[in-house]
């Protein structure tokens, strides 16, 4: 352990003593800051000599101004006190470059530092993971006290050369910066995974109730009516809030306040900001709160779904609080896909529909299965057993062909799709009249007859009154053996087509249609839908 330490300080002096020796300001003015409160990552920050010490963890104030003891004449054989005695954070970053101890609920073992701790939400929460990449929420306090110890050293050191070119904003590696170089590369060891734009992100929110609302205090008026405004209407941004609420709807909330915090900071020209802000900022006694949430981008399932029977609807369909048939396509397909992946829920969305009593048959419907936030992404071989899990059950109600993961992409080329689409039915129709040769012939030479649909009766309650123009592009029909007035209708339409509508006219908001064609009444008794016509997962 000894030589540990030993090791580590060193590594602290050596890099020390390599801002010395480069365009490191003064050892004074770095005193100051250290007097001042501001811990040394932040010093290094400020003083544009960070990037070479972001990934020592051996790095304290206390190193540096036992370095400063033994370098700067000003301090040499005197006694100094320029380090707080009582277990006050930094002034300017609030704690966030400490590599000090956190804690998280969601944990059971606390953790000493925090990629580890991040590292252990990441475990605990089961997700598999080859590459993520870090976000990072700061409150906008840390911005207004980086830019109060810029203007107080400003002031303090106006008149020397050095300060010309250190501490404006454009030089200076910001805190989200700065913790990020600190922390990828340990998390990356940690968990075995790279650094990028995956879609599994790691968010640090670290919020500071108290700094933060002095902050608020200190601000112009209007503003501050509008932190008022928002206490009343229950728009409370302050930890506590942050904890009561759920993780995406408050970081929502945290975001749009923070948001206009900053717009207000830039609107204040540096004389009112010194006469609004104490410069130098004050020290603080407790560290930033730091919530951990982690979060996968969606994922995409898609295949073609055949349905088999007459009593399961697309979508899970109740009414009073009751079921409306025996199952649904989406709760059939969703609760085998989410099994296997582990997701906090899913999105089904298909090209187009069917109602309840309609099979839907030949090569399928196409499909998509949004998964929200899962934990694993499933192999080309978990998609196959989730495939054929769904093809074996006893209930014959759903099946599923060319199941694959997809990418997003896909998504567009459905949307797309499904407005350019033909479909084929198959239908069972009764007419009141036995139909003559002619009949079945003037049926069947019919050719992309354009007909005229004002929204259905049946469906009027939930959707607009329009009047829609659809394409029936081809008909044949066949009598049943065996009856005379029952007949086999095929047909192939433009996407959209009210089908059934189109056979009785729908007391005539549908024109033409087969009976008025006919010139007698027409019942569709069933249907199938044969082929969708789409150029996806074939």
């Amino acid at each position: 352990m000894a030589a540990t330490n030993a090791s580590a300080e060193a590594e602290a002096r050596s890099i020390f003593e390599r801002a010395a020796e480069s365009s490191f300001p003064p050892l004074h003015a770095v005193h100051h800051l250290l007097s001042v409160g501001a811990c040394v990552r932040c010093i290094l920050r400020l003083l544009g000599a960070y990037s070479s010490a972001c990934s020592c963890a051996s790095l304290t104030s206390s190193a540096l101004h036992s370095f400063l003891e033994e370098h700067d004449d000003s301090i040499k054989g005197g006694s100094c006190s320029c380090l707080s005695a009582d277990d006050s954070y930094c002034s300017v970053c609030l704690g966030v470059l400490l590599p000090a101890w956190h804690q998280d609920e969601r944990l059971e073992t606390p953790h000493t530092d925090i990629s580890s701790m991040i590292s252990g939400v990441v475990q605990k929460e089961g997700y598999q993971v080859d590459e993520f990449s870090l976000e990072i929420s700061l409150p906008p306090v840390i911005a207004a006290n980086e830019r109060a110890v810029r203007l107080y050293m400003k002031q303090k050191f106006g008149n020397e050369n050095w300060l010309e070119d250190k501490m404006f904003p454009q030089q200076i590696i910001s805190v989200k910066e700065a913790l990020r170089l600190l922390m990828v590369p340990t998390l990356e060891k940690q968990m075995n995974a790279k650094h990028g734009n995956g879609s599994f992100r790691i968010r640090l929110t670290y919020t500071h109730d108290d700094a933060s609302q002095k902050l608020h205090s200190l601000l112009p008026n209007e503003h501050s009516r509008k932190r008022k405004t928002d206490l009343r209407n229950g728009s409370d941004t302050s930890s506590e809030a942050h904890k009561r609420n759920s993780a995406d709807g408050n970081n929502k909330q945290i975001s749009e306040s923070d948001s206009f915090i900053y717009k207000t900071l830039e609107g204040i020209k540096d004389q009112e900001f010194c006469n609004l802000i104490q410069l130098p900022p004050e020290k603080v006694s407790k560290p930033c709160h730091l919530m951990i949430s982690c979060m996968r981008s969606p994922i995409y399932i898609g295949g073609r779904y055949l349905k088999l029977s007459r009593n399961v609807s697309q979508s899970c369909w109740i009414i009073d609080d009751e079921r409306m048939g025996e199952a649904s396509v989406e709760e059939i397909i969703g609760e085998n896909v989410r099994a296997i992946c582990r997701g906090d829920g899913c999105k089904f969305h298909a090209a187009g529909r069917e109602d309840i009593d309609v099979r839907m048959l030949g090569s399928g419907r196409p499909f998509l299965v949004e998964l929200l936030n899962v934990r694993s992404i499933p192999s080309e071989i978990e998609v196959q057993q989730i495939e054929d899990r769904i093809n074996s059950s006893e209930k014959k109600y759903v099946r599923v062909r060319n199941l694959k993961l997809v990418g997003n992409e896909i998504w567009t080329m459905m949307r797309e799709g499904e407005a350019e689409k033909q479909k084929q039915y198959a239908a069972l129709i009764w007419t009141s009249r036995e139909l003559a040769e002619n009949d079945l012939h003037n049926i069947s030479v019919t050719k992309d007859m354009e007909i005229v649909q004002k929204t259905p009766i049946r469906v009027l309650h939930r959707r607009s009154p329009l009047e829609r123009k659809r394409i029936i592009h081809w008909m044949e029909i066949e009598k049943v053996e065996g009856s005379s007035n029952y007949y086999l209708l095929h047909l192939c339409t433009q996407a959209g087509t009210y089908i059934k509508e189109f056979v009785h006219g729908d007391l005539g908001r549908t024109h033409p249609s087969i009976g008025a064609i006919l010139g007698c009444r027409a019942e569709i008794l069933q249907l199938d839908v044969t082929d969708v016509k789409m150029d996806f997962l074939q």
